[in-house]
């Protein structure tokens, strides 16, 4: 089977993986914003510590009203432009699309499926460090790995074929049963992201002052506590997991996460999937994730008095 895909936001993660995609030989159609001039003459350069790439001929669009309908569509917009998709997704849908939503937080499936009841919607779970480093040009620093979990898929040989095709293009990829990965990725992903905003920092730096380093795997095993009061009866995260997410990043490359850019660049942050849903679907379940609500709270001061509207 072979599939044509779409990438909707081509920045570090939407470039770095549909850019190994289309290095391998598969059809991707990538909508670009700002760069779409440059990288129509210059191209898309993928630097990465698996080896660097250049994609001379890049099938770039402004619109996806100028792009061909697909058979898989990889959001990797940021989830603050996720209104976007009302107008963004149409054009690129056949009756069996599969829309893979590579982005963070809890909840982006349900949201989308409200808005598009027929359509079949993954999530994808990116373990990686990369930025767009200038025009058309991606960084990729370390790890890699995409997880793919189905949500709404009629169909699993896609998804399945996906799988195989990240893992032709040379990127590890598995599928997992997505309400439990996404919990198991916000084990890293609510500690850092907010932290390092909050103390205007680094991943690095965190991990080597005591005080901070107690701080995180506090906050990690608030989200396993979490994620294990929602999971009754269907998942749970081992405690000692959080363990080993802080012995990954203490062998990780200095990093700066997607929020802590985002907000060095004055942009929206992704609150309200990364923290806001997870604290609520916690409390459901009966579980106050105390410090991950205390951290919730400081990011959103920080975004009405710091960030551009």
């Amino acid at each position: 089977m072979s599939l044509k895909y779409a990438v909707i936001g081509t920045g570090a993660i939407g470039g770095y993986y549909g850019g190994n995609l289309a290095h391998s030989g598969q059809e991707v159609h990538f909508l670009f914003h700002s760069d779409y001039d440059y990288v129509k003459e210059h191209g898309l350069q993928i630097d990465s510590i698996n080896g660097n790439f250049h994609l001379s001929d890049v099938l770039a669009y402004r619109k996806t009203k100028d792009m061909p309908a697909c058979d898989v569509v990889l959001v990797a917009l940021k989830s603050t432009n996720n209104s976007l998709l009302n107008e963004l997704l149409p054009p690129l849908l056949h009756q069996d699309t599969v829309v893979i939503l590579i982005q963070n937080g809890l909840g982006l499936e349900a949201d989308l499926q409200e808005t598009f009841p027929e359509l079949q919607i993954a999530g994808g779970l990116a373990f990686i460090c990369s930025s767009k480093i200038g025009k058309g040009h991606i960084g990729h620093f370390d790890y890699g790995k995409l997880n793919l979990g189905s949500y709404s898929c009629r169909d699993s040989k896609v998804l399945e074929q996906v799988c195989s095709d990240f893992e032709g293009a040379g990127i590890e990829s598995n599928i997992l049963e997505l309400e439990l990965a996404r919990w198991m990725k916000l084990v890293w992903n609510i500690p850092y992201n907010g932290m390092t905003v909050v103390l205007n920092t680094e991943t690095d730096i965190l991990m080597n002052h005591p005080s901070t380093a107690q701080l995180l795997k506090e906050m990690m095993l608030d989200v396993i506590r979490g994620a294990n009061h929602v999971g009754q009866g269907k998942f749970i995260i081992p405690e000692s997991y959080a363990d080993e997410m802080l012995q990954m990043t203490q062998q990780m490359k200095p990093y700066s996460p997607s929020m802590k850019l985002d907000f060095d660049a004055h942009r929206p942050l992704e609150i309200e999937y990364i923290y806001t849903r997870p604290i609520i679907e916690a409390q459901k379940a009966g579980y106050e994730m105390i410090r991950v609500s205390m951290l919730e709270k400081q990011l959103r001061f920080i975004q009405d008095q710091y960030i551009k509207k």
